[in-house]
């Protein structure tokens, strides 16, 4: 049972780390004319969260060495969701600004974290990672998926939308409150540490940053790009539901084939080949669907692995959560990066194509990264971290 609850814990917590963010996207033409928002503040609104995803990921070592690990997570529970409550409160703008920001804090603590509750209650287990990957995918589906149907069924009450949200965070706050008595080992009163000098550990961080960026992208401007080659704003649509209902399978899988098989490199290669042949798939202008489904396996099986490595490359928790807190540190600020190279260079040549030519770039580089971090550690010495 003590496993099962842990399992439940780990859901339940991944489970409020999307909502604030993709709740927000269905509603943002809905926002802007109702709220008078400009295009930059509207993009704020998502955009933020990332950032903050990036920069405050480091506090989360910091965190955890003062007040222990199932502390942290239980107060990230906490910011992300209050902020998620307080958009009950007020529809303004500024208030929105601002609860994009603290929700973006929480999910920065939770997010490296949770690798490490992985990596302490199941040191021989890194697949349960599949619980957390297919959780995320999860929340993020339905809050994207919902958003508009609770919008329109509540007379457009847009405070109630994005508020209602909060209720999965109050299940995950009374499940985490069991672990706020005991007593945690992970505490410290050393200043917390980052790899800043392992190699593979830098490798780690850019993978991350570039799969984050394919990510982004593709979320973003996927519907976009359909639209530019003629598909109605609902067929349009439809693919960006595709290609995030095919994560979930394909995030609960690959995983535990790894785990099984011990081969990394071959799945991370063949994950960033499905992302390549479907952005070749879009270059081409073939029909589109075959490439939502190619990228969703693709960046089905990557995100998850990327949450798994720090897991497999290290030896403690403490260890876990550092090397999650850098790759994510610097993952999360390179791929907010992404969406908006996209556009930029849409804008200037006033063509998708020269993005995708991108973002093929963008792959190839991500698939030779991953090819030398999975190179065998053959001195097998670990080097020494340094001070935050």
């Amino acid at each position: 049972m003590r496993k099962l609850y842990l399992l439940f814990a780990i859901f339940i917590a991944a489970l409020n780390l999307r909502p604030i963010l993709t709740s927000v996207a269905p509603l943002l033409h809905s926002m802007q004319s109702m709220l008078g928002m400009d295009g930059l503040t509207a993009s704020l609104l998502t955009t933020l969260p990332v950032l903050c995803m990036g920069i405050f990921a480091p506090v989360a070592t910091v965190l955890r060495d003062r007040i222990g690990l199932e502390r942290t997570i239980f107060l990230a529970i906490v910011l992300v969701t209050g902020a998620t409550a307080l958009r009950g409160v007020s529809s303004s703008v500024s208030l929105l600004v601002i609860t994009a920001m603290i929700g973006g804090i929480g999910i920065s603590l939770a997010g490296p974290l949770l690798s490490g509750f992985i990596k302490k209650y199941f040191p021989t287990k890194p697949g349960i990672v599949s619980v957390y990957s297919v959780s995320m995918t999860i929340g993020a589906g339905i809050a994207s998926a919902l958003a508009i149907p609770i919008f329109n069924s509540s007379d457009h009450n847009l405070t109630l939308t994005l508020s209602c949200w909060s209720v999965l965070g109050i299940i995950a706050l009374i499940s985490w409150a069991r672990f706020l008595p005991q007593k945690s080992e992970t505490l410290s009163t050393e200043r917390t540490i980052l790899p800043i000098r392992n190699k593979r550990a830098i490798l780690l961080t850019i993978f991350f940053g570039f799969m984050a960026s394919m990510f982004y992208s593709i979320t973003a401007w996927i519907s976009p790009i359909a639209q530019s080659y003629g598909y109605s704003k609902a067929d349009s649509a439809m693919l960006l539901t595709v290609f995030t209902l095919i994560q979930v399978p394909v995030s609960m899988t690959i995983p535990g084939l790894v785990s099984r098989s011990g081969n990394r490199r071959f799945y991370l290669i063949l994950c960033s080949l499905f992302e390549l042949v479907g952005i070749i798939i879009l270059l081409l202008q073939w029909p589109i669907l075959p490439a939502a489904i190619c990228l969703g396996i693709g960046a089905g099986g990557l995100f998850p692995l990327a949450l798994m490595l720090p897991i497999v490359e290290t030896n403690t928790a403490q260890e876990a959560g550092s090397w999650s807190a850098m790759s994510q540190c610097g993952g999360y600020m390179i791929g907010a990066m992404g969406p908006l190279m996209i556009g930029m260079i849409y804008d200037y040549s006033g063509s998708f194509v020269p993005a995708l030519i991108a973002m093929l770039i963008v792959i190839i580089a991500m698939i030779t990264v991953q090819w030398l971090l999975t190179r065998p550690n053959t001195t097998h010495v670990k080097e020494r971290h340094v001070t935050l």
